[in-house]
């Protein structure tokens, strides 16, 4: 049966997806937003949220790729049909994952102040990190756990159910936000940044248990760990480990864009995290669309419908760039008033505005590479992706900033090196694809 590829039938994976996507970028986003806004040490305290913000992402992002690599096996044996062979991989992989996720919080805990010292944080802005991570880090294993079985949802060609997760969790971030971090006069003390981090350990433990309930209820797919291990398992570890060289090289890139956008002072990293955060935003919203490509991609090389792997890209990059034109037309309409959700500091949203048009002029370019990204991890092509990354990271992005940097561009530097660090991971991608399957159309 050949796999549709409709506007409907690529919607209905990619909106849900979408919308699931945001929660990430949403609940530190609204972390940002709440804490921004606090009475006292506002900027101090976005400062904090953004360079924790940043060091988790590392994390979730490094260990998130179970995520990557379940849906691509499980969406493989979809279109071959044997689904049954690996049943009990996903529970194998997130049990792996969740494990290594606590050692890692064993690890980085009692190191926090030196950690975030890495980052030029200092005096206040490093006490506020320290609070935030040493509360937030414990939602680290739930967030592993929800994107393992989201993973399993995805293969299994259905991103509706982690979408109503997502949007639970979101929502009730949101909530929790508010009440805890300004407090209830006279029932709940204002906590402060420490109150955001517990808004987020608790929504992220919620997520998991949904996510639990619906892996459960609505798939085949069991929870119960046993053994032996899956035959693709190893598998399983080798694209783990190329997307976990691949991340490192992902958070090399975000760690000098925030280090050095700490380096020139507390309203220049509060620009920072509101851009950056609202660059995440953006990503995850074009990242339904790659969402897509993801899960029919590894269903079609199962069922080896190369033809219509081909239409499929074609499709893909067209909405995506389209979406992609829409984000940044919103954003400019919008362009004065999204900044004051954040801050009224003054100095802060003059640094803000000064470069969030460049934000938006990527992101149609985003919406191609980010889409041929989720396509090749479909494919299960995960040595590819790490070679881009490496090549991308260490030899685009920083020799830019550096020499920007020295130039005195302060944050332009920062988001002129990452617009063309986003072309220069799409335009080899675009050409490896097409190198690789245009001439196996021919021969099916």
């Amino acid at each position: 049966m050949i796999t549709d590829i409709s506007f409907k039938n690529i919607n209905k994976l990619a909106i849900p997806a979408l919308i699931a996507g945001i929660s990430e970028p949403i609940l530190s986003l609204t972390d940002a937003a709440i804490v921004g806004n606090i009475s006292f040490n506002a900027t101090e305290s976005l400062a904090a949220v953004g360079i924790v913000t940043t060091f988790l992402s590392m994390l979730i992002w490094v260990l998130g790729q179970t995520r990557s690599a379940i849906s691509s096996i499980v969406s493989q044996y979809v279109g071959a049909n044997k689904i049954e062979k690996i049943k009990n991989l996903p529970a194998q992989a997130i049990f792996i994952i969740t494990s290594l996720s606590v050692l890692i919080i064993l690890a980085t805990y009692p190191f926090a102040s030196s950690i975030f010292k890495l980052y030029n944080a200092s005096d206040l802005i490093l006490n506020y990190c320290v609070d935030y991570y040493k509360i937030r880090v414990f939602g680290f294993p739930f967030t592993l756990f929800t994107m393992g079985v989201f993973g399993a949802f995805r293969g299994l060609q259905n991103t509706y159910y982690p979408m109503i997760i997502a949007i639970i969790g979101a929502v009730l971030n949101i909530i929790l936000d508010v009440i805890l971090v300004y407090g209830i006069p006279n029932f709940i003390p204002a906590l402060n940044i420490k109150g955001a981090a517990y808004a987020s350990v608790f929504s992220q433990f919620i997520m998991a248990l949904l996510s639990a309930y619906f892996l459960l209820k609505k798939t085949i797919i069991p929870l119960k760990l046993n053994f032996p291990f899956n035959k693709e398992i190893n598998r399983f570890i080798l694209m783990i480990l190329n997307l976990f060289i691949r991340t490192i090289a992902l958070n090399v890139t975000l760690y000098f864009a925030s280090a050095f956008a700490t380096s020139y002072g507390a309203k220049y990293i509060a620009a920072y995290t509101i851009a950056i955060n609202l660059w995440f935003l953006g990503a995850f919203i074009l990242d339904g669309y790659a969402s897509a490509g993801n899960i029919l991609s590894g269903k079609m090389l199962g069922g080896k419908e190369y033809d219509v792997l081909i239409k499929l890209s074609s499709k893909l990059v067209k909405y995506g760039v389209i979406l992609g034109v829409i984000n940044a037309l919103i954003g400019a309409v919008f362009y004065f008033p999204i900044g004051t959700i954040f801050t009224n500091e003054p100095e802060v949203l003059s640094a803000f505005y000064e470069v969030f048009f460049i934000i938006l002029l990527m992101q149609p370019l985003c919406a191609i590479t980010f889409i041929f990204d989720g396509m090749f991890k479909g494919m299960g092509k995960m040595k590819y992706l790490r070679n881009i990354l490496l090549f991308s990271t260490f030899l685009i992005f920083l020799p830019i900033l550096f020499w920007l940097d020295y130039l005195d561009y302060k944050l332009y530097a920062i988001f002129i090196a990452l617009t063309v660090w986003i072309i220069a991971r799409g335009i080899p991608l675009i050409i490896k694809f097409r190198k690789i399957y245009m001439p196996l159309t021919k021969k099916h």
